[in-house]
């Protein structure tokens, strides 16, 4: 009984600091490109049941979840022949928000001029109106539109969302 208390408390205190190392990434604000393929926005077809079931935990909200949100993405990705991959877009979104639709980065440069960062992927109001995909909210927190918006942005200045793994 005391082991897999304790190697549940390890996986806890795991996923705090991740989450604590994502935060501080997002924040640092260096961009770093490693060269990726781009390719047409799809979906997998079968998730790994711990990653499914970790995402499902740490990005549950009021109107979907975070897969979902990522599949409506894509959807219209693909619609408007936008780049990006399932995985492009969790990882960055994990590294940037930690799954939280509702993240607002109140500190950085862009916060001190009064535009944070907001949403799934950290997008500041005017590149956000810049970059909106018709079909989606106007509200840069809205989850799918915010996931829509920013890999509209980085298909334009990156290729792909795939090829970001960094803050952008």
């Amino acid at each position: 009984m005391f082991a897999i208390f304790a190697s549940r408390r390890a996986a806890r205190i795991r996923n705090i600091t991740l989450t604590g190392l994502a935060t501080v990434g997002a924040a640092a604000g260096a961009v770093t490109l490693v060269p990726a393929s781009a390719s047409a926005a799809t979906a997998p077809q079968a998730a790994h049941p711990a990653a499914a079931h970790s995402a499902s935990h740490a990005a549950t909200g009021a109107s979907g979840n975070l897969d979902g949100w990522i599949r409506q993405s894509l959807a219209v990705m693909k619609a408007k022949g936008i780049p990006g991959s399932y995985d492009g877009l969790k990882r960055n979104i994990m590294r940037e928000s930690g799954g939280n639709p509702n993240a607002q980065n109140n500190w950085d440069v862009n916060a001190q001029k009064g535009i944070p960062s907001k949403g799934l992927l950290q997008v500041i109001s005017p590149t956000f109106n810049a970059y909106h995909v018709a079909g989606t909210a106007q509200s840069v927190t809205d989850p799918v539109a915010n996931i829509t918006a920013a890999a509209n942005y980085a298909a334009h200045r990156y290729g792909s969302i795939d090829n970001v793994n960094s803050a952008y």
